[in-house]
C-alpha cells in the first residue's frame, strides 16, 4: 500500500429520506460523521454521488492527515459500484486506497471490524463494487449491527430503522467505525486492526 495518493471512503446505503435510519444506511451514518469532524459537507457529484474532499484525521506528530474524499453513492445499494467507480476514476484512486464502510450482520451489535479483500458475505453493495472494480481487494469498515431477531428475514432487518435502544448506542458506534477509517487512512489497515480487534 503506497504512502502517497488520495484515499476515497465511501459509506454504503440507500437515498432518500425513508431509508436514512435504517441498519442498512449505517455506512452512509459513518461518513456523514467523518464531514462533520471535517468541518465539511457532501455536495452532489456528476459521478452519482455525493462527495467532499479534505484532509481526514491526523497523522503521527500532529500534521494534518492525508487528502481525502467521502463519498455516498446517490444510486441504490445493489447499485453502488457504479458511482464509486466513477468516484475513484475522477479523483485517481488506486483501490488499495479504496475504504468502503458498510453495515455487517455477521458482526455483534456496536462492534468494528477492518479486512481488505475477501468475501462479501452475501452484501448487495460490496457485491455491486467488486463487480465494477473487477477487484475485491479494497478495506472495508465493518460495522456490527447483528442478526435479525427470531425469525425475521434478514432483508426486512436492515431496512428497518434501529431501534430506541439501539439509537441511544448509535453515536458511540458511529464514533468507532469513523475513528476506523480515519485510523487506516492515517497508520494503516494493520494498526488499525489491533486497536479495533483487541479485546478492550
Amino acid at each position: 500500500m503506497s504512502a502517497d495518493g488520495t484515499w476515497l471512503v465511501v459509506g454504503l446505503g440507500n437515498p432518500g429520506p425513508k431509508y436514512a435510519g435504517n441498519r442498512h444506511n449505517v455506512g452512509a451514518m459513518v461518513v456523514d460523521e467523518l464531514a462533520s469532524r471535517g468541518s465539511t459537507t457532501l455536495t452532489t457529484h456528476k459521478a452519482r454521488a455525493l462527495a467532499a474532499t479534505l484532509r481526514i484525521g491526523t497523522l503521527p506528530g500532529g500534521a494534518p492527515g492525508p487528502r481525502a474524499v467521502l463519498g455516498v453513492p446517490l444510486s441504490y445499494m445493489n447499485e453502488s459500484g457504479g458511482p464509486v467507480k466513477a468516484l475513484m476514476s475522477f479523483f485517481s484512486v488506486e483501490p488499495d486506497h479504496l475504504v468502503v464502510v458498510h453495515d455487517e450482520l455477521d458482526i455483534p451489535a456496536g462492534d468494528v471490524r477492518l479486512k481488505q479483500g475477501g468475501g462479501e458475505g452475501g452484501h448487495n453493495g460490496l457485491r455491486s463494487i467488486s463487480s465494477s472494480l473487477g477487484t475485491k481487494d479494497y478495506i472495508r469498515v465493518r460495522v456490527g449491527i447483528g442478526r435479525p431477531p427470531g425469525r425475521m428475514d434478514a432483508a426486512d432487518f436492515v431496512l428497518r430503522d434501529f431501534s430506541p435502544t439501539e439509537r441511544k448506542e448509535l453515536p458511540f458506534l458511529l464514533g468507532d467505525a469513523a475513528d476506523a477509517a480515519e485510523m487506516v487512512v492515517t497508520h494503516g489497515l494493520l494498526a488499525a486492526q489491533q486497536r479495533f480487534h483487541s479485546p478492550v
